[in-house]
């Protein structure tokens, strides 16, 4: 940036850092981060499909000083997706938006006696429920959260509903016929012995799933859990 006065040229260099990580922070994505333009190819095709499988880097951290949320990056190191709760002591309402701020989901927990939800909901009209599936399994299973799609579902109609299925440190997210459409698990590092740590986690999203509202489901469930 230069600033002009009097005949004078003086250059002066701005940065902003949002956060100040620690001299040795492992780097937990491939490739410096670049804005990501979404408007290329808009009212072709969402920005959020993907065409083919591809791989996310999940932060659970917020990039902003005093405040609990988590950071997206894509396999180049994109900023994806961001969330920033700044009312810590409050978790009521959460917000994930993508790296300029604009708000994608809007998550809302609902309380029904000892029972807890979260909702989701974005400005096209897509709602989502995440509840947890109160069966009695063997033990030793895998657990399992049904997410409910629309206000309303009819009961035995599958297409309405994705399922998160909880195996040891992996989940992933089914839709109602079975398939799979995403998985999420600790990260590893491509340094041999290097512990990236429990709060970096990779998701591998399957071709034509709207990553979005992955997103949005993957937040709801970690507001479920209390990691997040």
């Amino acid at each position: 940036m230069q600033i002009y006065s009097n005949n004078r040229t003086m250059r002066t260099k701005f940065s902003l850092n949002l956060i100040s990580p620690a001299k040795n922070m492992v780097k937990i994505h491939p490739d410096k981060a670049f804005p990501v333009d979404f408007s290329v190819g808009e009212g072709k095709t969402s920005p959020y499909l993907t065409t083919e499988k591809e791989s996310f880097t999940i932060w659970m951290r917020s990039l902003v000083f005093h405040s609990k949320g988590c950071t997206v990056f894509d396999s180049k190191g994109n900023l994806i997706y961001r969330v920033d709760n700044y009312n810590s002591k409050s978790c009521s309402e959460v917000y994930l938006m993508d790296l300029y701020g604009k708000i994608l989901f809007t998550l809302r927990q609902k309380k029904l006696g000892l029972f807890k939800s979260w909702k989701g909901y974005n400005s096209t009209g897509t709602r989502f429920q995440l509840r947890k599936n109160f069966k009695i399994l063997p033990k030793g299973s895998s657990s399992s959260y049904k997410v409910v799609m629309g206000s309303r579902i009819v009961d035995g109609d599958h297409q309405s509903c994705y399922k998160i299925v909880k195996r040891k440190s992996v989940f992933t997210i089914e839709d109602g016929s079975g398939r799979l459409l995403a998985e999420v698990k600790k990260k590893q590092s491509n340094i041999k012995s290097l512990d990236l740590g429990k709060d970096v986690l990779t998701m591998m999203v399957e071709p034509q799933v709207d990553h979005s509202l992955i997103m949005g489901i993957v937040i709801a469930y970690s507001l479920l859990k209390c990691k997040l």
